[in-house]
């Protein structure tokens, strides 16, 4: 599962996901990927659940990469807890996403196969996603 190694601080404020990303709305390094439609959290469970859809349909051949981080923790309080005392402890990570965000990259497979695993992939995230393709793909000699 991915999480920060250490953080500066132990425990965020909630913030609000607005506006479009200004960063990683290009595809760096495959050929296709997904591209988030909505602004939304996605936990470190989500991403990694799309990661594995996407290798076992490509069955771990080409590349993949994953272009988001979940570096913010998410507090919870224990059930049946009366409010006050304190902020809750962190129970896990999620990333911040914005519309127009490269979510997860592929590189080294057909269109098809791509087309179709990250399809998977985006079945496992809580925002609508998009198939982008790179600008030059099909141009090679």
């Amino acid at each position: 599962m991915l999480q920060p190694k250490r953080t500066k601080y132990r425990k965020s404020q909630k913030m609000r996901v607005k506006g479009i990303t200004k960063r990683g709305d290009q595809l760096a390094f495959g050929s296709f990927g997904i591209k988030s439609l909505q602004a939304s959290r996605i936990t470190a469970r989500q991403i990694e659940a799309a990661r594995v859809a996407i290798t076992r349909y490509m069955k771990r051949e080409g590349q993949v990469w994953i272009r988001i981080f979940p570096d913010r923790p998410v507090t919870k309080k224990p059930a049946e807890v009366r409010m006050g005392k304190g902020k809750g402890n962190p129970e896990f990570w999620v990333a911040r996403v914005q519309p127009g965000r490269i979510l997860f990259e592929v590189e080294g497979v057909p269109i098809e196969v791509a087309k179709e695993g990250l399809r998977l992939a985006a079945q496992k995230l809580p925002v609508t996603t998009k198939f982008v393709v790179r600008r030059d793909y099909g141009t090679e000699i």
